[in-house]
């Protein structure tokens, strides 16, 4: 057989009728017998050859291929975009067109013996060149682009027509198909089942993956024996009709459920029989008192999922305004780094930053951040023994009135999308709250530094404790794990990320950080270490002091017995932690006092500098002063009489 054709390329392949996965199974077993009865035969070994071009391709066979395979013919996969032109083949029975690019069924006029044509996965868009075809039994153009059923008047004697997989918004122009047995219509567009009257044959009907709300003549639909729909929500609306009786869904898939039956009467109160069964009274109520439950159980899990959804959507938001306002901290250390406009390196190119340019970002930051306060900015949630906290605002849960129950139940606080600084100072109204919480977790907290963990030993117990690594750049540390265990040792940590703590891990951490805490302790002022210790502390303390405590006997004494007691060694206690905002507030503190001083001293030197000029002054004045008093008074008093006289003269006048 030859194909002449420039755009066909050589191919040999069987014909093999595939069941798509929407045709249903009686589809599969009708169109399987037919196969095996009428339409069975061997390869086609057909060759391929190429000429000048022309209109359309044309099949040619040779006098043996025709003899091998005189009543079928299958083309399968041969990306043909047009129908060849068929010579010599006017008693084919089968026709296979799978898989192509056709777009319009052309150049089969004249098979007129032809029963089955198959134009499965093509792109035909109408209907077309099928009249002539009087004995076609089966017409399968499923995964095609029709948009309307037409054209099939002639074609009285079909048996199977299958249309799944188009773009089909209507059911029209097929009353006149009595012979029909099998229709699929699944997978397109249609809302309305209607004009099914006169299909006296029809057995099948699939209408799986469609829009469909309402049915027209709902009487002829209950005649079928197979109606196939996808949910049970496309069978409802044959509750409306009040004069249906008798309804046979047997076979379809939801009678396979298990709140099929009771559903099916629930809705439909009406109803005498049920897949050929009468029904009972007490199949009514039994059926009326399951659809109740089934329907709280919908309500419920209904409002389960749209909770679900309002969680996702707030968490979803609250790390959106984190991840703002991590880029806005960002930017505004790195604009301090560059406050001059010196230039900086990016991608390898220097560029400078101007503040015109920092303001308008800071700007866009400011409104996502409005944008996205719309939704809620933070949550608080309880699953089981846990308490969730997303967001800063969600601290504020610990100014709460908790019922004693539940704070009791809580043993784990995980903390998402909050500032370490800001989580330190609630760690107090934490353990009061939540008197049986163990287990903190942290996750996109900002935990940098190993020192922000000795913010953890205001806590009265911690048993475990879990850092995720998103957000908290301290997990890459070598030595984190080992710090935490040394810095809180008082509290017998149990596991930390899951990992069970072993007594080789606490001697490591003693090992490696024991002294640093000699060192922090004796380079602290005595006015300071005494600030962090209670007056049960400081006896202990002034022990120290006093050089009594240095015997390596007793300072493992000392740890034991704190460790016993629940409390922190006094070297432990001075790695303390002040928060940005604490630290924010001593340095202006300590600025204010330095201005301050720095404002007397200057008006000190400045009073004294005063006093020296003076003296420097009055150093050169006094000779030429003292000789000018001496001159005077010996001129006063050189005349006697005189001088008396003006004296007493000087008293009166002082007694008047």
């Amino acid at each position: 057989m030859v194909i002449q054709t420039s755009s066909i390329t050589d191919k040999s392949k069987p014909f093999e009728f595939r069941i798509n996965k929407e045709q249903s199974s009686f589809h599969n077993r009708l169109l399987q017998h037919d196969l095996e009865k009428n339409y069975s035969g061997r390869q086609d070994n057909t060759n391929f050859g190429s000429s000048s071009s022309i209109s359309f391709p044309v099949l040619q066979r040779t006098a043996e291929e025709k003899i091998l395979n005189s009543d079928r013919l299958t083309l399968e996969r041969q990306k043909l975009t047009v129908c060849p032109v068929i010579d010599g083949e006017d008693h084919l029975r089968l026709l296979n067109f799978q898989h192509n690019f056709i777009t319009r069924i052309q150049n089969i006029s004249n098979l007129q013996h032809l029963v089955f044509l198959d134009l499965y996965d093509n792109q035909i868009e109408e209907i077309s060149g099928v009249s002539t075809l009087r004995s076609l039994r089966v017409l399968l153009l499923g995964k095609n682009r029709i948009k309307k059923i037409s054209n099939l008047e002639n074609l009285k004697n079909l048996d199977v027509l299958d249309l799944h997989g188009n773009q089909i918004t209507k059911i029209e122009n097929i009353s006149h198909l009595s012979e029909l047995r099998v229709l699929n219509l699944a997978r397109n567009l249609l809302t309305i089942v209607e004009n099914l009257n006169g299909l006296d044959s029809l057995t099948e009907l699939n209408l799986r993956h469609n829009q469909v709300s309402a049915i027209v003549r709902k009487k002829t639909l209950c005649l079928f024996i197979f109606v196939f729909f996808s949910f049970f929500e496309d069978i409802l609306c044959l509750a409306d009709s009040s004069s249906l009786s008798d309804i046979t869904l047997d076979g379809n898939p939801i009678a396979q459920e298990t709140w099929y039956k009771h559903t099916v009467l629930h809705h439909m109160m009406q109803l005498r029989q049920l897949d050929m069964k009468r029904i009972t009274e007490e199949e009514r109520r039994m059926a009326s008192v399951a659809a109740r439950k089934e329907e709280e159980r919908k309500r419920e899990s209904h409002k389960q999922t749209l909770l679900k959804e309002k969680k996702r959507l707030t968490i979803c938001n609250i790390a959106r305004q984190w991840e703002i306002q991590q880029n806005r901290i960002a930017l505004v250390a790195s604009l301090n780094q560059d406050k001059d406009n010196e230039p900086c390196q990016i991608n390898g190119s220097a560029a400078y930053v101007f503040p015109e340019e920092s303001r308008s970002l800071d700007t866009i930051l400011s409104s996502a951040v409005q944008g996205l306060s719309v939704l809620e900015s933070h949550l608080v949630e309880v699953e089981g023994d846990t308490l969730c906290l997303y967001g800063a605002g969600a601290l504020e849960c610990l100014d709460r009135n908790w019922s004693v129950q539940t704070a009791g139940i809580i043993v784990t606080v995980s903390f998402m999308f909050i500032e370490f600084d800001e989580i330190v100072q609630v760690l107090t109204k934490l353990k009061i709250k939540f008197p049986n919480s163990v287990h903190l977790k942290f996750k996109e907290t900002n935990l940098v530094t190993l020192q922000q963990f000795n913010a953890l030993a205001q806590m009265h117990r911690i048993e475990q404790l879990t850092v995720d690594p998103q957000g908290n750049p301290v997990v890459n540390f070598t030595l984190w794990k080992y710090y935490v265990l040394f810095r809180l040792n008082h509290f017998n940590l149990q596991k930390i990320n899951g990992v069970k703590v072993t007594e080789n891990d606490i001697v490591m951490a003693e090992r490696l950080f024991g002294i640093l805490a000699y060192v922090a302790s004796s380079e602290l002022p005595h006015y300071r270490t005494l600030s962090l210790f209670g007056e049960s502390r400081r006896k202990q303390f002034h022990y120290l002091l006093e050089g009594k405590g240095k015997k390596s006997g007793i300072g493992s004494e000392e740890s034991s017995d704190n460790r016993r007691n629940g409390g922190e060694s006094t070297t432990r206690a001075s790695l303390s932690y002040t928060t940005k905002d604490f630290h924010m507030e001593k340095l202006e503190e300590i600025k204010e006092r330095k201005t301050f001083c720095q404002t007397y001293v200057e008006n000190l030197v400045k009073e004294a500098a005063d006093i020296n000029m003076k003296n420097e002054l009055l150093q050169k004045l006094w000779p030429q002063m003292f000789i000018e008093l001496v001159r005077d008074a010996v001129i006063e008093i050189r005349n006697k009489n005189s001088y008396m006289k003006l004296c007493l003269q000087r008293i009166t006048d002082q007694k008047q």
